[in-house]
């Protein structure tokens, strides 16, 4: 099958990618010159594991291509997908613009039935207004050609996106009509060998099912950092807790692992997004305002431990963080904790140094330059390097290279043998039996 994909972020080139690998012959158009020469070159704009290979492979096969022109990219080709940003509005809304502006110009395109396909993420209602996008083109052309608008979100985890493309557990098509669910069951039949996967529902049942399966993740996140509170105020290990409840089928361990805060590109978008259509209908979204208030807070637990242990002044003082991406396995530092946490850092008079197995580049457009001139904050090169002459290091995120860390090493190079563990990645006993003094989440006597 033949498919264009607009959008080469994230979401349309791993999703271009993928329908690749399984065969299908895919152009990925982006109105970013550079990204699209830097792709044919075999530059990718994201940091994802496998990700590489896959768009390696297949453009050099003639599977992927990638192009500037959606007029040239759709010729034979009758199926669209949108994958372009949605970028939260200062009301916490889904921009469009970019969405409706693909879909005026998939208006002025076809010249057959097609089948356009929202894969971004967006509100209830986006195919309705996508629909009419297209007819409106349709329209000011004179012509009349059928067309179908089909939800189909993406539940792609950064980290193990192409994983979770090539083996999804679901497949979610939302599609009023039989001919577009023919074509996207036939489309993903592919991924479907050992079971049907695909599950066919109303469009605006998709669009909600996105946002609720995001805003449902994002509670149990922040559920558990609520409980990590409640338990620092009480003695209790949290991590105890979280095993006990973990134990019960019915809760599970997936998304209750307490830390500092849950970032990245979809959870805190969509929580923001579902509370503000819920207003939009007269309706007070109460338990996702307290979902997203105690994410708020959450980024701000580190910070708190550390100025109560140093004191409000942190001018002579210099620490050390190690993560800065939002999540293990991605360079993605959107809404990420560690951005907080250095600013905070930073505002107290501390400087700062960090490491980060892949996102320093994408971290060091979120500073002011001044403080890189400055010294305020530096980025070192490794691990260890950057815990030299600190006074405490502060763990952010849980990459697998700082598990098992080399304790012998950093209290020979450490001014101050301080951890703050903001993922609960450490055993606090062998942290103490090592020498250094040990601050968790929900793991000490507030």
């Amino acid at each position: 099958m033949k498919l264009t994909i607009i959008g080469t972020g994230y979401v349309g080139l791993v999703t271009g990618a993928c329908f690749a690998e399984m065969g299908s012959h895919v152009t990925c158009v982006d109105i970013d010159k550079e990204k699209i020469n830097n792709l044919k070159n075999g530059i990718l704009p994201i940091y994802e594991p496998g990700l590489e290979n896959l768009v390696h492979q297949n453009y050099k096969e003639g599977t992927l291509n990638f192009s500037t022109s959606l007029e040239q990219a759709s010729e034979n080709s009758n199926i669209f997908f949108i994958a372009v940003g949605t970028p939260p509005g200062e009301d916490g809304s889904a921009d469009l613009q970019y969405v409706l502006q693909v879909a005026k110009e998939i208006g002025r395109t076809i010249n057959e039935y097609s089948v356009v396909v929202d894969k971004s993420t967006v509100p209830v209602g986006t195919a309705d207004k996508v629909k009419a996008a297209i007819q409106k083109e349709l329209n000011n052309r004179g012509v009349n050609i059928e067309f179908d608008v089909v939800s189909n979100p993406e539940f792609l985890k950064e980290g193990a996106a192409v994983s979770d493309f090539l083996k999804p557990d679901r497949i979610i098509v939302g599609a009023d009509s039989q001919r577009a669910e023919k074509i996207m069951k036939r489309l993903y039949a592919p991924f479907s060998r050992n079971r049907e996967k695909v599950i066919l529902m109303h469009v605006r049942d998709a669009e909600m099912t996105k946002y609720a399966a995001n805003s449902m993740l994002a509670t149990k996140i922040s559920f558990m950092n609520e409980i990590s509170n409640i338990c620092e105020r009480l003695g209790v290990d949290v991590e105890n807790v979280r095993k006990g409840i973990g134990s019960d089928s019915r809760i599970g361990y997936s998304f209750i692992y307490p830390g500092c805060g849950y970032g990245g590109s979809c959870f805190p978008k969509d929580v923001k997004a579902l509370i503000k259509t819920s207003k939009d209908e007269d309706f007070i979204p109460e338990l996702l305002n307290a979902v997203e208030r105690r994410n708020n807070l959450q980024k701000k637990v580190l910070s708190a431990k550390i100025i109560k242990r140093f004191g409000q002044d942190l001018s002579k003082k210099t620490f050390c963080i190690w993560g800065l991406s939002f999540k293990p396995g991605t360079d993605d530092i959107r809404e990420a904790s560690s951005v907080e946490i250095i600013k905070e850092l930073i505002n107290a008079g501390a400087a700062v140094k960090a490491f980060d197995p892949v996102a320093m580049d994408q971290a060091r457009k979120e500073f002011s330059e001044n403080w890189f001139e400055k010294r305020q904050l530096i980025f070192e090169d490794n691990q260890y390097k950057a815990i030299e002459n600190t006074d405490a290091l502060i763990l952010v995120t849980e990459w697998k290279t700082f598990r098992q860390p080399d304790f012998k090493l950093m209290a020979d190079t450490m001014r101050g043998l301080i951890i703050f563990d903001g993922r609960n990645q450490y055993d606090p006993e062998e942290v103490s039996e090592a020498g250094f003094e040990y601050h968790g989440i929900g793991r000490e006597k507030v």
